[in-house]
Parts: C-alpha cells; sequence; structure tokens
C-alpha cells in the first residue's frame, strides 16, 4: 500500500537541517544529484524498505564493480555503469530514512563505514584496470585524511557537512565511472585512462582537503 512520503522540497528542506543548513539548491552538483536520488528511493520509502537493507546493498554493488574490471575489455563498461548504480545506491539510505523519518545514529554509523568501503573499492577497480598503485594509494589518503577531519571538526562542535568540497562523494563516484567508461571503450588503453582516473582522484582530494581545513580552521579559531 503506498504510504506518503516527504516531496522533493520537504526532503531537500530536511536535508538541509540534518546538515548543518546547508541549501542543496546552492550546489551545482548536490542539489541535481539529490533530486535523482530522490526520485528513486521514492519507491522504497513507500514500500517501507529499511534504511540499512539499502546501506549494506550499495557496498555489495560496489564490491561487483571490481570483479567486472578483473574481466577487462568491454566488460569494463559494464563496471562503469555498475560504479555509478553503487554511488546512487549509497545515498538511497540516507533519502528512505529521512523520506520515512527513520534516521538513526546506528545507521549513520553504518553508512560511513560502507561509504568508506566503497571509496577504496572504487580505487581497487582503477588499480585493477591498470592504475598506478601509488596513485591509487595516495588518492585514499588524500581522501580518508579529508573524512577524518571533517569527523573530527564534527565531533568538536562544526556543523556536519558545513563545507561542500570539490571532493564530495558525488565527485568522486563520477570521477572513476567516468574513466572506468572510457577504459571500457579504449580497452586497447585502458591502463592510461584508469591512470587518468587515480591522478584525477588525487588532484581532487588534495584540493578537496585544502578547502576542508581552511573552513575549518576559520570555523573552530
Amino acid at each position: 500500500m503506498s504510504r506518503s512520503v516527504l516531496s522533493r522540497e520537504e526532503y531537500l528542506d530536511r536535508w538541509s537541517t540534518l546538515h548543518g543548513g546547508y541549501d542543496p539548491r546552492t550546489s551545482r552538483i548536490v542539489g541535481p544529484w539529490l533530486t535523482v536520488v530522490h526520485a528513486v528511493a521514492t519507491p522504497f520509502a513507500r514500500l517501507r524498505v529499511p534504511p540499512d537493507v539499502v546501506t549494506l546493498l550499495g557496498g555489495l554493488v560496489s564490491v561487483l564493480a571490481v570483479w567486472l574490471c578483473t574481466l577487462g575489455d568491454r566488460w569494463v563498461i559494464l563496471a562503469a555503469v555498475v560504479v555509478g548504480l553503487s554511488g546512487l545506491t549509497d545515498s538511497l539510505d540516507g533519502a528512505v530514512a529521512v523520506m520515512t523519518g527513520r534516521e538513526t545514529r546506528w545507521g549513520a554509523v553504518l553508512d560511513s563505514v560502507v561509504d568508506r568501503v566503497s571509496d577504496v573499492v572504487f580505487l581497487v577497480a582503477l588499480w585493477v584496470v591498470g592504475a598506478p598503485p601509488v596513485a591509487c594509494l595516495l588518492a585514499g589518503v588524500l581522501l580518508f585524511t579529508q573524512e577524518y577531519a571533517r569527523a573530527r571538526a564534527t565531533a568538536i562542535g562544526m556543523d556536519d557537512v558545513g563545507v561542500v568540497t570539490i571532493g564530495e562523494r558525488p565527485t568522486r563516484v563520477i570521477v572513476v565511472a567516468m574513466f572506468l567508461l572510457a577504459a571500457g571503450i579504449y580497452p586497447a588503453s585502458a591502463s592510461f585512462w584508469a591512470s587518468l582516473g587515480a591522478w584525477a582522484s588525487v588532484g581532487i582530494g588534495a584540493v578537496a582537503l585544502v578547502q576542508l581545513l581552511i573552513v575549518v580552521r576559520r570555523r573552530l579559531t
């Protein structure tokens, strides 16, 4: 039976409240991304699918991308599609929780853990296709440093999200999916495209970390 769920505008307002008052409509990336997420999450919310189930589903889907990359050739195209679906699925759990009023602290922790696992899996996928291990490792270090800094700043008083950097989750998903797609379309130069994806992730991670630390210092001093 259909149940009442939050409309798109209500969802964006609630998301803003939960993320320190940041309005996603002001971002050309976050706003459109959340609009898509809301549309896809609506059926799950109406069916009352538990948010934690959706969280774990997103993690499992991300692992599938690595397996597809090990097959090589045109299978990498499908891996790129799976990465995109994983990123979308990963965002669904929070949307379902918000739209049905089932946000929990445990759900937030589980979501963060699965997010980090998926981030590592994406970099592993680039490595499997041919990206240099050092680039994948450096991208991972920058990513985890950014997320750790955000978590520590939040723990001592800064609003969650508060800062939307160039290296947020949607950007990371899009970058990996885009370069895997190129690697699948041009299998003869797959390692080249995977390498570009890994180094692009390094560049984005470095800029994002600087952006975050500048704002954190301004707000907490």
